[in-house]
């Protein structure tokens, strides 16, 4: 699966817009990274006259709108790379042509350039600021990072490719998804440098510092303590997280605390978040190699997988069990809020009849007590008759309540309002409880479908669940 940065690209200072499209478009079209520029694919726009033809539209767009551009963005990018050895080249052009077509709609033109010169195969996609009828602009938006992202490896999950196991959010350059096998930042060197110095078990911090100067560290004191090298920028040892603050670094050397070395901390944070779940589906996906993949294949939409991995990701699940249980007591909730509607419904229906009941008795006790006085005569019930039906109808549904003394059509209306607005709540609740319910209900098919979970083995499962629960009761 890709790692992807979206890149705003500016005018640099000194030069044209024409001159910055020119410098940026070549760098990518690169023939010695391109295979000659067979690597090179593009939407409404000639790979050869991408810049001019970005330039014109920029032109075109200010005599149109009559607007002029307020910052100095004039395209994007987005660089996707992917893992060695697990595409081709011309699959992944493909991957990244898909990726623009989907992300920018058909309203931006687009280049993508596949460069080769590394051991990663990656992915260089320009769109210009432009949209193609010249009235608008690209508007980067909040998020758009994730959205980038989340783009991106559900396309490449469609095409098979394999799951990044803990994507990181705001961290996906390459050099960070190779992790160990990367070349380690200035900070890790520091790091690294001071977990050695510990090791030797200085005195002092003083003395600390300077096993640090003798690896080639130049040390500036202050407010903040920094670290320069030659060729590197200076870091702060405030920089590097509470782990390595001076304080910290205090307490290790005075015995009153344990320092666990960075590398060693990754890795156990690494083992600790180890997600089984996707690691069987990747196993499926391994199956790809083989008859029962394409078997598999046949019956099952990728899109849907993809969107399911996608899904695990996000919401860290890390093996069945947990999404079943959560499944399980989204179910429930939804459950107890439908009841706790129900029960106000109906209590909201029995303070409607009772308070039209007391109003209608109200207004009808004279007439009724004239009716009686009366002896109840029958030409009297023949002109009051449907007053006195009410009357008799208010009385009867009183006796059925028990009621020896009637509420205050005031107090019935507080209750009300009371119990609409708590329904209401409990709607809102149980509109995102279900749409949650829905989503995660579809994933656990999807996953039941992919690792092939049958029913009869959950049935299984929750037989031995039950005499375990009773037997610890």
């Amino acid at each position: 699966m890709a790692t992807t940065r979206i890149i705003s690209m500016h005018v640099n200072q000194g030069k044209t817009i024409a001159q910055c499209l020119t410098d940026r478009t070549e760098y990518a079209k690169n023939p010695e990274k391109t295979k000659g520029g067979e690597l090179i694919s593009c939407y409404a726009c000639d790979p050869h006259t991408a810049d001019a033809e970005f330039l014109l539209s920029k032109q075109r767009y200010a005599i149109l709108t009559g607007r002029r551009q307020k910052n100095d963005v004039i395209a994007y990018q987005v660089r996707q790379s992917f893992k060695p050895g697990e595409i081709t080249t011309e699959e992944a052009n493909k991957v990244g042509y898909e990726f623009a077509s989907r992300f920018l709609k058909g309203k931006h033109a687009f280049i993508v350039a596949t460069h080769v010169d590394k051991r990663h195969i990656h992915n260089h996609i320009i769109w210009n600021s432009t949209t193609l009828d010249c009235t608008h602009k690209y508007r980067d938006f909040r998020g758009s990072g994730k959205a980038v992202a989340r783009l991106s490896d559900m396309i490449c999950m469609e095409h098979s490719l394999s799951v990044v196991e803990h994507p990181r959010l705001g961290n996906n350059s390459y050099n960070k998804w190779l992790g160990n096998r990367a070349k380690p930042s200035n900070r890790d060197l520091l790091c690294k440098a001071i977990d050695e110095a510990l090791a030797k078990k200085p005195e002092s911090f003083d003395a600390l510092l300077k096993l640090l100067e003798a690896e080639g560290y130049s040390i500036r004191r202050g407010a903040n303590i920094t670290f320069s090298k030659a060729g590197q920028k200076n870091i702060r040892l405030r920089s590097l997280g509470e782990a390595y603050s001076e304080a910290a670094l205090r307490a290790v050397i005075a015995g009153q605390r344990h320092h666990t070395p960075r590398k060693k901390r990754a890795a156990a944070v690494k083992e600790k978040q180890k997600p089984s779940l996707l690691i069987d589906i990747q196993a499926k996906l391994d199956e790809g190699k083989g008859v029962g993949y394409q078997r598999w294949a046949s019956v099952f939409n990728l899109k849907q997988m993809a969107q399911t991995v996608l899904y695990l990701q996000e919401h860290s699940f890390t093996d069945y069990e947990e999404l079943a249980r959560k499944a399980d007591s989204l179910t429930e909730q939804v459950k107890e809020l439908r009841d706790t509607i129900k029960r106000s419904e109906q209590r909201m229906s029995e303070i409607q009849i009772l308070k039209t009941h007391i109003i209608n008795y109200a207004k009808t006790r004279k007439t009724f007590a004239e009716y009686r006085k009366s002896g109840y005569e029958k030409s009297f019930l023949e002109e009051h008759e449907s007053e006195i039906l009410l009357h008799r109808a208010a009385k009867r549904h009183f006796n059925e309540l028990g009621l020896k003394k009637l509420p205050a059509v005031k107090s019935l209306q507080t209750e009300y309002a009371e119990l609409l607005a708590a329904k209401k709540e409990a709607y809102a609740q149980l509109h995102a409880l279900r749409d949650e319910q829905r989503e995660l209900l579809i994933h656990r098919a999807n996953i039941e479908q992919i690792l092939g979970i049958q029913k009869e083995q959950r049935d299984k499962e929750q037989e031995h669940k039950e005499p375990a629960e009773m037997k610890h009761e």
